[in-house]
């Protein structure tokens, strides 16, 4: 198996470091043509307008959609999921271009400033099913985006009280979007649609690789109807039940 990781900027160095870990090889995408030699794709985060600027100079956009729409699994961090969001507010002025496919609306920089990022205890129910382990994962949240809509279609897999975030009452965009009313007291920081994966959070800044193993786990299936990882790979993808770490991750 080999995993494309978008590598305009952003932490795309951290993610392949997880893949490693599991045993599965990961590869830095830059051109479009790269897009044709992996069947999975990582968009992390970093800074969405500058990746937007980027993939618009190297004419990744298009190649990107194809991507999506050919139904190959696609997940977006942070500002990776501002990237695969349908529709995106509190952005700069002249907005940015995305690729979409998720049907959802993203409020960029929800949580505040930089200053006002945060690490909280998020309850996964969906994924600790899925792969063991505790009923939570530390999610570092950096100057994240908040899921403020979602469609029918659209799972919900985490969402997080406003206020887990110290600085969350201080936020604009808190205090400002119409969307959410005084009475609701969470905002969604994780879906999945079909192939698509969306995290608000940074889950490759952490020693728990339980969200890159689902990820995997979306891959399609061969031919006889066996999991690609199967053929591809010996490592055991579920939750080991070690000690998680946090910072760093590279060993």
């Amino acid at each position: 198996m080999v995993v494309g990781v978008l590598a305009l900027q952003g932490s795309f160095n951290e993610h392949i470091a997880v893949l490693k870990r599991l045993g599965v090889k990961g590869v830095q995408i830059r051109k479009p043509e790269q897009l044709q030699n992996v069947t999975s794709l990582i968009i992390p985060g970093g800074e969405s307008t500058t990746m937007a600027k980027l993939a618009e100079y190297h004419n990744l956009f298009p190649a990107l959609r194809e991507f999506v729409k050919m139904g190959n699994p696609v997940w977006g961090t942070c500002a990776g999921l501002i990237f695969l969001a349908n529709k995106a507010t509190g952005q700069k002025t002249g907005g940015q271009e995305l690729i979409g496919g998720l049907d959802c609306t993203v409020h960029r920089n929800f949580f505040g400033s930089q200053i006002q990022s945060f690490e909280t205890e998020l309850p996964i129910p969906e994924i600790a099913a899925k792969e063991g382990g505790p009923p939570s994962c530390r999610a570092v949240f950096i100057r994240a985006p908040a899921i403020i809509e979602v469609g029918p279609d659209v799972k919900v897999l985490a969402d997080i009280p406003v206020s887990s975030a110290e600085t969350a009452s201080s936020s604009p965009a808190i205090q400002s979007e119409e969307e959410l009313t005084k009475s609701e007291k969470k905002v969604i920081v994780a879906v999945k649609q079909g192939n698509l994966l969306a995290t608000a959070f940074h889950p490759e800044l952490t020693a728990d690789t339980r969200w890159h193993s689902y990820f995997l786990k979306m891959e399609p299936e061969t031919e006889d109807g066996t999991s690609a990882i199967a053929s591809t790979s010996s490592v055991d993808l579920t939750f080991t039940g070690r000690a998680m770490i946090d910072l760093p991750i590279f060993q």
